[in-house]
């Protein structure tokens, strides 16, 4: 029987990226090093064996923190715009190999293939907004108060960034981090997730081929492979200023307790409970695909995915019908299949927590529009396929407090005005993606105040999914407060020094103070 490797052209996408049987998952560019124990990667969609990847030692961790200091010091010297060639090539590159990288992408983590091509486009546009910042790493100037000086700030890179990515997007995050640090003259070392680890591999030598073909020096991009001990490796490091990690509320304190120990800088993207509040005045249409593409879209494993829908007691049971018959249409499925709406779960562990999570509404006291359950007979045999469900729920409900990683979405009920949405949406320790669906001028402004969505995301008639890479991107409270992509995120890879210069010959002091000698 043909697998889905050989129906779906991945066996060649594996071929065009690279990607051998077993792999050495630790690099400093054009280098590669044996490493120790393996990685094995099975697909969700059949679970087929895709390869191994070694993982790092420490001994060939210290290689890579050593080869990337040293390009540190060419690459922090290489003019801005410069680098920024180099980043656009890697888009370049990115372009050409767009089709095996979305497949390699969905095959490996699950999400449809669309879906894919999509986050490899995120990579190619992040780029493009990275070449044209090459040239706008802005400072400032200011007005001294002492007569003949000149006072202004600048930004110099940091030196060796740290990744720690998540499996649901193991390609588009990297890059996001990756082509600011680098625009910024900072060099990269990336853990991927160990549930996706060949997408690691075939991003490194991708960028790998690109810094050989400008003459480059190894270690500007870096790549390390394994579990969490590798991770600790580099979030205990010193000479490792910044660690931007994306992953859950719990690794995420983790990760910015020990970082913080040592005085150094976290971008933390984690957890997000995410909800879209509908009004009396929403467009219903509108209103069911911005909640059904946001609640099953990845099999619900985006960070933004929508978790809660909070509904005007006035027209609950218009949408909530509405819903139940879209969810009567979705197709579940191989998601390299463009047919289907629905791929797999990551793996059999996240399908247990969906199962918990259905127990657990029912058991708190809430009562499933649209059941769930998990996929069983032909196209199915990897185990990861589960039915996305709709649950009737309240918000002190605990599991509905909690983040789980699967598409179940919760019906919440409000009444009155728009602020008891809010208060509601607001009501849950995670604040990354918020949205409203209503054509009322003064409900969405409202929603948008100071005392509105306390989300680092706030939407207006779309839904909690699908940021654009022109913004900046990320959440507070227990999401951790990072930003990452767009607007002037660059500011997190770099130091900020302000500068002054005395152009006299006297040496007057501030605040007027006297020294006289």
């Amino acid at each position: 029987m043909a697998t889905v490797a050989t129906y779906f052209g991945i066996e060649e996408a594996l071929e065009k990226l690279g990607i051998e049987p077993v792999n050495s998952g630790t690099s400093t560019g054009n280098k590669w090093f044996p490493g120790g124990t393996e990685i094995a990667s099975y697909s969700p969609v059949d679970g087929q064996l895709i390869g191994k990847v070694t993982t790092t030692s420490k001994e060939e961790y210290e290689q890579v923190i050593a080869s990337a200091t040293s390009a540190f010091k060419t690459w922090r010297t290489t003019p801005a715009p410069q680098r920024g060639e180099v980043v656009r090539q890697f888009g370049d590159a990115l372009r050409r190999l767009k089709e095996p990288l979305g497949k390699l992408v969905s095959y490996e983590m699950g999400k449809s293939y669309q879906e894919g091509l999509g986050e490899v486009q995120e990579m190619i546009d992040i780029c493009d907004f990275a070449v044209g910042l090459s040239r706008q790493l802005h400072g400032l100037t200011m007005h001294s108060e002492r007569p003949g000086h000149r006072m202004y700030e600048q930004y110099h890179p940091l030196g060796i960034v740290g990744i720690i990515s998540a499996f649901n997007f193991p390609v588009a995050v990297w890059s996001w981090n990756t082509a600011l640090a680098w625009i910024c003259g900072d060099v990269c070392v990336w853990k991927p997730s160990e549930k996706a680890p060949m997408c690691g591999v075939a991003c490194q030598k991708i960028a790998a081929q690109v810094m050989a073909d400008n003459g480059l020096p190894e270690g500007i991009s870096c790549l390390i492979n394994g579990d969490y001990h590798v991770g600790e490796y580099m979030t205990t490091d010193k000479r490792v200023p910044l660690i931007s990690a994306t992953g859950s509320t719990r690794m995420g304190k983790i990760v910015g307790r020990t970082v913080g120990e040592r005085l150094g800088k976290s971008l933390l993207e984690l957890g997000g409970n995410n909800a879209i509040i509908v009004t009396p005045d929403a467009d219903i249409k509108m209103t069911v695909i911005g909640a059904v593409f946001g609640a099953v879209g990845t099999a619900g494993q985006r960070c933004t995915s929508t978790r809660r829908l909070i509904i005007h007691e006035s027209i609950y049971n218009q949408v909530k019908d509405a819903l139940v018959a879209a969810y009567g249409q979705l197709r579940i499925g191989n998601p390299l299949d463009e047919n289907n709406h629905v791929g797999p779960l990551i793996d059999t562990d996240a399908v247990e927590n969906y199962n918990k999570a259905l127990e657990r509404v029912v058991d708190e006291g809430g009562s499933l529009l649209v059941e769930g359950g998990v996929l069983e007979g032909e196209g199915y045999e990897s185990g990861c396929y589960v039915k996305p469900a709709i649950a009737e729920a309240d918000n002190s409900f605990e599991i509905v407090q909690h983040e789980t990683f699967a598409p179940v979405l919760y019906l919440l009920k409000y009444s009155g005005d728009v602020e008891n949405a809010i208060e509601i949406q607001n009501g849950v320790a995670q604040g990354l993606s918020s949205a409203i669906m209503t054509n009322n001028l003064r409900e969405a402004e409202r929603f948008l105040s100071v005392a509105g969505s306390d989300c680092g995301i706030a939407n207006v008639n779309i839904g909690t999914s699908g940021a654009e890479i022109g913004g900046a991107f990320g959440g507070e409270k227990d999401t951790g407060g990072g930003r990452e992509s767009g607007s002037d995120a660059w500011k997190i890879y770099m130091r900020r020094q302000t500068n002054t210069i005395n152009y006299t010959t006297e040496l007057p002091l501030a605040q007027g103070i006297k020294f006289d000698l």
